[in-house]
């Protein structure tokens, strides 16, 4: 009985070792017990995006700069050719040529670091084929990234290459090129050197390229602030506003409403505009949050400059560097869940959690040195930049390398007060002085002409004439040499300049035997007070440039070296 007892308890005993190593054996399989299992479990975990991290920024930030570089190139394929082409109003080669008398007479790289340029290497015989082919491959090439949201260092590069090729040689026709200039630049250092990922594992947006574009708007806005408190007086008694809606370059439609809106309104803009310029770029160094709120208001800001103006592509541009002061976490909701670059993102951010790193690899160390050469360069070529903001002698919009790589910028630094226009009439009478002479005018495309013509609504499209026009009406017409050569073309019914025009009152019949410049000064009327349907009302002042005809024009005509309009 005994010996029975025994083997019973032996038995009983081997059972319940038996059960707890089954029991043992479940519980294990049940656990992750590895690092694949983990970071499975992770990516449940995460369903949302972790701050301090880029991912999405960079997509949103190229995917802008190559919408900026879209328009830039479609605006220098539409104009270009009658600006700066063969038969321009001032010729890029006559430039060109004139560089290389200045440098000894040769291409070589003292011309090229004189004026950086692709055109210097291609054939001049067909330089508007060269103009066209530069802006078609930009528009190709920046097509391609705003479509895709994905780019490398080559494409991004080439962008900035090709759309630098154009700059130097635009002479007047340029506004904030130098200003796109540096941000395409900034965005080549935000891409992978090969890949076209959108979300690249290896090589992750770098902190340093993400400052480097806050430390722009910081400049941008600091420059625009600084300039206006140390320029015109009105932005020290708060009255700039009372004009700027009607005097600015090309008003808008909206510009018209805002310029009545009553005069507290528009010292609490000025005092707004201080405040978002002179103060809130500061928040960008006061953490996460406060940097969010200087990328917020600097946003806003730039939508209601762009609701209420036609300043180009400015504002829209000056919006990029802003979108660095947000992180992946901000920015999801831009993007699509469950799938895409936000799940990639998710997925890349669950497996750090879980400490999955990839090991790195030459290429990525290799990457973080340049990393942080860009950070020296930008801090070295910002010196200059800094000592211009802290100078009372302050410049804007200046570059102080050929590269335009920083630059310092600012806008309205003074206020016209009223606004002057240059509006061309033509003329069939034989007779320019006779009374009873008909004299018919030509339309711009966008500037205020026609006095019951609705102000035109194109931001973020440029016209560059329309731009210059400007400039000209509270200038001589001896400073803008080329208003002349803008008649003269108009006196032979020239088809490349009449296609930057909307109205010519003189197509279809004989050409106009004269044209002339009148100056005049416009106001925009009051809602209800002026006559009905009329934007505008005007008061001549005298003449811009007298009448001139092809005859006078010859010589004028030679000794500058234009073709002349009759050949």
């Amino acid at each position: 009985m005994a010996s029975h007892s025994e083997s019973s308890e032996s038995t009983l005993r081997k059972r319940r070792v038996e059960t707890k190593k089954t029991t043992t054996t479940h519980s294990d399989d049940n656990t992750p017990n590895n690092e694949e299992d983990t970071c499975k479990a992770k990516k449940q975990e995460l369903v949302t995006l972790q701050t301090g991290t880029y991912w999405l920024t960079r997509i949103v930030l190229l995917r802008s700069i190559a919408f900026i570089y879209f328009i830039a190139f479609t605006v220098a394929y539409n104009q270009n050719k009658q600006l700066i082409g063969e038969r321009g109003l001032l010729p890029c080669k006559d430039y060109l040529l004139s560089v290389k008398r200045y440098v000894g007479g040769k291409i070589d790289m003292s011309a090229f670091a004189y004026t950086p340029s692709i055109l210097w290497f291609l054939d001049w015989t067909d330089m508007d084929a060269n103009l066209d082919g530069i802006a078609l491959v930009g528009m190709a090439l920046s097509g391609f990234v705003l479509l895709t949201g994905t780019a490398n260092m080559i494409i991004m590069a080439m962008l900035w290459v090709l759309y630098h090729s154009l700059t130097p040689v635009g002479c007047l026709w340029s506004g904030w090129e130098s200003q796109l200039l540096e941000t395409g630049f900034l965005g080549i250092f935000l891409c992978p050197v090969w890949s076209l990922s959108q979300v690249p594992p290896r090589c992750p947006p770098s902190l340093i390229s993400i400052w480097t574009f806050r430390w722009l708007i910081v400049r941008i806005m600091l420059g625009a602030g600084l300039i206006k408190i140390r320029g015109d007086r009105c932005w020290r008694d708060l009255t700039c506003m009372d004009y700027h809606y009607e005097t600015q370059p090309v008003p808008n439609p909206m510009s018209y409403y805002m310029h009545q809106s009553p005069w507290w309104f528009h010292r609490f803009e000025v005092l707004s505009n201080h405040f978002i310029e002179l103060i809130v770029p500061l928040f960008t160094f006061l953490g996460r949050r406060m940097c969010m709120v200087n990328g917020t208001l600097q946003i806003v800001f730039q939508v209601t400059l762009i609701v209420s103006g036609n300043l180009s592509f400015l504002n829209w541009l000056t919006i990029i560097p802003s979108l660095a002061c947000f992180d992946d976490a901000s920015l999801g909701f831009l993007f699509s869940s469950g799938r895409g670059a936000k799940q990639a993102v998710l997925n890349l951010q669950a497996e750090e959690a879980a400490g999955w790193t990839p090991k790195p690899t030459r290429g990525m160390l290799f990457r973080r040195v340049v990393n942080v050469a860009l950070g020296v360069l930008i801090g070295y070529l910002s010196v200059p930049v800094v000592l211009n903001l802290l100078s009372s002698k302050q410049v804007m919009n200046t570059s102080f390398d050929p590269l335009r790589i920083v630059n310092t910028y600012g806008a309205f630094g003074s206020i016209t007060k009223e606004r002057t226009e240059v509006i061309l009439q033509g003329t069939m009478n034989e007779d320019p002085k006779d009374p009873e002479a008909v004299w018919e005018e030509y339309q711009f495309l966008c500037k205020p002409g026609e006095l019951t013509r609705r102000p035109c609504l194109i931001s973020p499209y440029h016209y560059r004439l329309d731009w210059l026009m400007w400039f000209a009406a509270f200038q001589t017409y001896e400073q803008s040499e080329w208003v002349i050569h803008i008649a003269g073309r108009l006196l032979a019914n020239d088809t490349s300049i009449l296609s930057l025009m909307e109205y010519n009152p003189f197509q279809g019949r004989d050409n106009p035997r004269w044209v002339r410049g009148e100056h005049f000064k416009y106001r925009f009327t009051l809602p209800g007070s002026g006559p009905q349907g009329k934007w505008w009302v005007r008061k001549r002042i005298g003449a811009y440039f007298p009448a001139v005809d092809l005859v006078a024009l010859r010589g004028y005509f030679k000794s500058r070296n234009w073709p002349h309009p009759d050949l």
